[in-house]
């Protein structure tokens, strides 16, 4: 019996140590989450590399080798926004993250007639008043609902060899995200 009093109190002690080390560590962790880093690179609107490849360090980890990627925030409440790149990459995908991360909706090129990038984010009041008069611009555009009001997009393309290095750069390069 003294035996299982010594182990529950020496447990107590260690799940008092770790919950002392997380909430210390967590003042310098939440403040290095995308959202963050994205802020601290650019301003709304400005797309940025967050794969590192542009002399820069990733702003984000774990990025897989065969990709590249550029991001870009946007604030729904001004407006919907627009996001182009021209040209052709053998393979792209995008995903809209919230301000806290979480996924809110993705796809990539094969939802596209053309495999082109260019897609409009907004909210379904929006959408409502977009339908009814949709600028020039938004003529060949996927319209991408998304119930949120700060967020950030994400694109990502694929580079299957070098050849294709100088192509993806220029694409994502070229990225225009712009409030409309």
């Amino acid at each position: 019996m003294l035996r299982f009093f010594y182990a529950l109190l020496v447990s107590l002690v260690g799940i008092g140590i770790v919950h002392i080390a997380v909430l210390l560590l967590l003042p310098r962790f939440s403040e290095r989450d995308a959202w963050s880093s994205l802020a601290a690179a650019s301003d709304f609107y400005k797309s940025v590399r967050v794969d590192g490849s542009d002399d820069q360090a990733p702003l984000v980890g774990a990025l897989d080798p065969l990709f590249r990627a550029s991001a870009c925030r946007f604030d729904l409440e001004e407006g919907p926004v627009q996001i182009r790149a021209p040209g052709n990459v053998p393979f792209w995908s995008v995903s809209i993250y919230n301000r806290a991360g979480q996924n809110v909706y993705s796809f990539n090129d094969r939802a596209t007639e053309r495999g082109t990038l260019d897609f409009v984010v907004l909210t379904p009041s929006q959408m409502i008043e977009v339908r009814k008069a949709p600028p020039d611009s938004y003529q060949r555009s996927i319209f991408v609902q998304v119930p949120i009001g700060e967020g950030i997009v994400v694109v990502r393309s694929f580079v299957p060899d070098p050849t294709w290095e100088d192509t993806t750069s220029e694409f994502l390069a070229k990225m225009a995200c712009s409030k409309e």
